[in-house]
């Protein structure tokens, strides 16, 4: 289904990515059964909480969730592939399904935006393939006595992220977004695969880089500010530069404003709903977190708006209704 240019509809509104899954598959109160359905009734590890491999034992779960987020409004929704990686999945010696999750992810996604596409023809639907950062990093060692260890390579990254690429590809997807960023260092592993993977089968899709903050200092796990992850994955040609995680929409609304003034590409936020409560829980409304993220929208800082950790389709319906009274930020890239 050929579909408009991204950077066409980026040129003329805001568009909306969708809010959490793991948010919304907590409300299923799932069991070891569900993870395991009949291909894995027999792995000899616990697999609860391994919320990837739902694409493959229950799609009709994580199909329910991305459709709540497409009627809420979403432009575009992610792949339940946020730990696709063989990395992330050595944790439940999971790590032969990997092509699997991320192909039957991508399917499942591809499937529904086709639909809504034909039913919404004004509004198309696209699929972004999430590339998680990874329970390792490169840059930091995880031993206090030992400051030069490390516990991954920047090729060993590269070939687990290599795989998770391919796969998210062949599955339908129309955008490759790396979120969640710590370790930039992560993200030019990921970066080097995407665009070794395009140079091998001769093909391009938008790329979308989304960096985390993780507190008042204004820098990433890994030290950065935010001018200087910007600048480390400039080379790159992106889509959007962006923030999600780790902060409510208040708390995240200086960092935005470097990125909107600097950034030669479109720029995107999907905040958490607050900061969770002592039981890990997120409390922020639809309407506080969608008055939050108005203020960015009054400044012109974004061109996609969505949500992360706490945040559901009544998040993402509130927010879409926001963002229509908007234009979007004009973007400074080189189109001719």
């Amino acid at each position: 289904m050929i579909k408009p240019s991204l950077y066409d509809l980026l040129q003329k509104r805001i568009l909306i990515i969708d809010g959490a899954m793991g948010t919304m598959i907590q409300r299923y109160k799932l069991k070891e059964e569900d993870f395991r359905g009949e291909r894995f009734k027999n792995h000899p590890f616990p697999l609860k909480g391994n919320n990837d491999l739902l694409s493959i034992t229950r799609p009709d779960i994580i199909s329910a969730i991305h459709q709540q987020y497409l009627e809420a409004g979403a432009d575009i929704i992610e792949t339940n592939t946020f730990s696709g990686t063989t990395i992330a999945q050595a944790d439940y010696h999971t790590e032969s399904a990997v092509y699997d999750i991320n192909y039957c992810s991508a399917q499942l996604a591809k499937k529904l935006c086709d639909e809504y596409t034909r039913l919404y023809p004004n509004k198309p639907r696209y699929v972004a393939g999430a590339i998680g950062p990874t329970n390792r990093t490169a840059s930091i060692s995880p031993d206090v006595n030992d400051p030069g260890y490390r516990a991954i390579t920047f090729d060993e990254l590269v070939e687990a992220y290599s795989l998770q690429v391919r796969a998210l590809v062949e599955g339908g997807v129309d955008i490759l977004l790396i979120e969640t960023i710590f370790d930039t260092l992560n993200a030019k592993a990921a970066l080097f695969a995407i665009m070794e993977y395009f140079e091998q089968q001769q093909i391009e899709l938008p790329i979308m880089v989304s960096g985390t903050i993780t507190d008042a200092s204004g820098r990433t796990l890994s030290g950065q500010t935010t001018e200087a992850f910007l600048i480390s994955v400039s080379h790159a040609p992106l889509l959007s530069i962006g923030l999600n995680c780790a902060l409510g929409a208040s708390a995240m609304k200086p960092y935005l404003e470097i990125l909107a003034k600097n950034a030669p590409f479109a720029v995107s936020a999907y905040p958490n709903a607050g900061l969770p409560n002592e039981f890990g829980q997120y409390d922020e409304t639809p309407e506080q977190t969608a008055a939050q993220i108005r203020e960015f929208l009054e400044e012109g800082y974004l061109n996609i708006v969505g949500g992360c950790c706490g945040t559901t389709p009544e998040h993402i319906r509130k927010i879409a209704e926001i963002a229509s009274e908007y234009s979007p930020r004009p973007i400074p890239w080189n189109l001719a």
